[in-house]
């Protein structure tokens, strides 16, 4: 009976010790300071990714909320140079991810950097897809970051919540033959226009479809293809005193695109349904400004789309 239970308590630990959430996590020894969001930058743009925004986010926390927990809050973007086009001309709704979010912060009681990225599996759970790009996307990142900062250490977050609702948010509008460039640029005007009211703000603004276009070995399904990154400094604020792990989820990136042999135009997010089930977000001022920004964002969509 003894070796019975022993067998059992052997297994239930190797089921511990391989188990993954959503989040891979590096800890980096930061007593200093010396190691900032810009060498984190630096580490992913000279190893095969490009960037999409390094926001840092202290300033607007203590102006507009007259505090900060943190010593570095910041917000990094970054897409693949190389496989993220290729993943999004395979799969439409992988712009969700195209920029991806890096959430770099450090408390101001602590002496150690953190940063936090989705893992492939997440990204897969949430697109709906399998495919071994993002894998190797997924493999570039880790390199990038153990190569620049050899003594990091890794680990996963916990298991992910359950979560019924749908991950991605998508809304269409048809064309009924309409011309397609006049067509994306009022769609878009209305769309900025719409976030403003609400409180988002649009950091960036990348055109997918015109670096695929530059690349001599794919040739793009789109007409067009952009991605927005968009924030709200509220939700940020809320949910980065529970879960600052959730910053890999911010900003979000929104995509619009149109392929070419459709008559609609696809607009898009990851919902916050992700930030509530990947990163454990359970405190209930985080869920409720959460939902409250999935709402305003589902409105907006919808009047661009009726």
């Amino acid at each position: 009976m003894k070796k019975v239970l022993g067998l059992i308590v052997a297994l239930v630990c190797a089921v511990s010790l391989q188990a993954k959430g959503d989040l891979h996590l590096f800890e980096i020894a930061n007593k200093d300071g010396a190691i900032t969001p810009l060498e984190v930058e630096k580490a992913l743009t000279s190893n095969g990714f490009t960037l999409g925004v390094n926001s840092e986010m202290n300033y607007p926390f203590t102006k507009q909320f007259k505090d900060t927990d943190f010593k570095i809050f910041t917000l990094l973007t970054v897409h693949h140079s190389t496989y993220a086009h290729e993943l999004v001309n395979k799969y439409p709704q992988a712009g969700v991810f195209i920029p991806m979010g890096v959430g770099i912060y450090q408390k101001l009681n602590e002496n150690t950097l953190h940063l936090s990225v989705l893992t492939a599996d997440a990204q897969a759970k949430i697109l709906g897809i399998e495919d071994e790009l993002l894998s190797k996307i997924e493999a570039d990142v880790i390199a990038a970051i153990t190569k620049r900062f050899p003594n990091a250490k890794h680990s996963y977050s916990e298991d992910s919540l359950k979560e019924a609702r749908s991950l991605v948010t998508q809304y269409e509008l048809k064309l009924n033959g309409a011309d397609a460039d006049d067509a994306k640029d009022e769609f878009e005007m209305m769309l900025e226009s719409g976030f403003e009211p609400h409180g988002f703000v649009m950091p960036a603004y990348l055109d997918l479809n015109e670096e695929i276009n530059e690349k001599e070995d794919i040739e793009s399904v789109y007409d067009f293809y952009v991605t927005y990154s968009i924030c709200k400094l509220e939700v940020i604020y809320t949910v980065a005193k529970s879960r600052p792990e959730a910053a890999a989820f911010a900003p979000c990136t929104t995509m619009v695109y149109k392929k070419s042999d459709e008559d609609k135009i696809v607009v898009g997010f990851p919902a916050v349904y992700n930030w509530m089930s990947s990163a454990h977000v359970q405190d209930q001022d985080a869920k409720e400004v959460l939902l409250k920004a999935q709402q305003d964002f589902e409105s907006v969509l919808k009047n661009v789309t009726e």
